[in-house]
């Protein structure tokens, strides 16, 4: 079978829910020949359906199409079906449809996806622990809870966790009591792992430039890995500022879609390290190439992964495996994955291994989606 036969079919999206605080949405590809991929579009609570909408639309100008023009199908749905008016719902649903060519072609050439786009670097990722520090209602754990997880993620075997150390909503002006919570949160927790363990404070991009560069000044003594996104990211110009004033690395770019969005980071100078998600930013094809404009500008790439540990992080892998300036990738620890899919990527000393079967290398069992759909979630706490 080539490449050139694979005719487009169907596609089919399926919601499928976690389990937990989120749906997954995956996609389905099927071809003439039967050949069948997988992807995974990023979902966010409450936005799963719009992210469907979207790829039920493009699925319309898939069927036909030839399954290996990866390239042409996300030029034509950036430009010619968005008319360049991207959204996360839209990127999302376009990042899931491309991972979901890439497994369709890595099968018919009884190829894993990682030898398709060139070969591999390493075949071991380290990850980074998280989704261990949040309540359900995804507010920050009372400190001993937290230090009491973190201890027994070291003794599992994780040497990086990854937290938001900040109480409450997510505000750009927060009172000292806040910052001092923060603060013993962090010391709390470096305390409990020691200096051996990697620890990486996220912001979620709530804080002012004054704010952020407060925190960075007190948090430089407990030896953070990094400052993830202690800025809005589109504040190009307070980003470099934060970078320019702290001895800690600074990453941001989870919310950013497709290369073009990620040129002034690099121009001015903003971040150590980017952290684009390989079901948000465009797919397979976009992650390698945000990571090759990064490496000019000796900038690091650990790729957010807020998915599952199955279709989403397998896709990750192969696209990092040939990155020369891949660092860590996000884990979600405790993911119900494997009892929805049938299969996840567990975590040994800290990594990850590489799938080496074709495609993904990942498969999915049909009837364990089936028994799990979609579930509107709990209104969440807003402050």
């Amino acid at each position: 079978m080539t490449a050139s036969k694979l005719t487009i079919r169907r596609v089919d999206p399926f919601i499928v829910h976690s389990g937990s605080s989120k749906n997954w949405v995956f996609v389905r590809i099927e071809t003439d020949e039967g050949v069948r991929g997988w992807g995974e579009c990023y979902t966010f609570p409450d936005r799963e359906n719009a992210v469907v909408a979207f790829v039920e639309q493009l699925g319309r100008y898939l069927v036909g199409h030839d399954a290996s023009a990866i390239k042409p199908f996300t030029h034509h749905a950036v430009r010619d079906f968005a008319g360049k008016r991207g959204s996360l719902d839209l990127f999302a649903a376009i990042s899931g449809l491309e991972l979901a060519h890439w497994d369709v072609l890595g099968r018919s050439c009884g190829q894993p996806i990682f030898k398709l786009l060139g070969g591999e670097f390493r075949t071991s990722f380290r990850v980074y622990a998280n989704g261990w520090s949040m309540t359900s209602d995804l507010w920050r754990k009372p400190i001993p809870e937290l230090v009491d997880a973190a201890r027994d993620l070291v003794k599992r075997g994780y040497t990086a966790l990854k937290f938001d150390p900040f109480p409450g909503p997510w505000r750009a002006h927060i009172d000292r009591q806040e910052e001092r919570s923060a603060v013993e949160c962090v010391r709390s927790v470096r305390e409990a792992v020691g200096p051996e363990v990697d620890l990486l404070i996220e912001c979620h991009r709530r804080l002012s430039t004054k704010g952020a560069l407060r925190m960075a000044s007190v948090f430089e003594q407990f030896d953070p890995y990094w400052l993830e996104e202690p800025v809005a990211v589109e504040n190009v110009a307070a980003l470099a500022e934060v970078r320019r004033s702290t001895r800690i690395p600074v990453v941001s770019g989870e919310t950013l879609y497709g290369r073009g969005q990620f040129r002034d980071l690099f121009a001015q100078s903003a971040v150590d390290m980017i952290n684009p998600d390989v079901s948000s930013c465009g797919g397979i094809l976009e992650l390698c190439q945000i990571a090759a404009m990064a490496e000019t500008y000796t900038v690091a790439i650990s790729p957010h992964n807020y998915n599952s540990t199955a279709i989403s992080l397998a896709a990750t892998l192969h696209a990092a495996a040939g990155m020369s300036n891949f660092l860590i990738s996000e884990y979600f620890v405790d993911s119900p994955t494997r009892s929805i899919v049938g299969a996840a990527l567990d975590v040994v000393n800290g990594c990850v291994e590489l799938p080496d079967g074709p495609g993904l290398g990942i498969e999915l069992d049909e009837e364990l989606l089936s028994n799990r759909p979609y579930r509107e979630l709990p209104l969440r706490a807003f402050g």
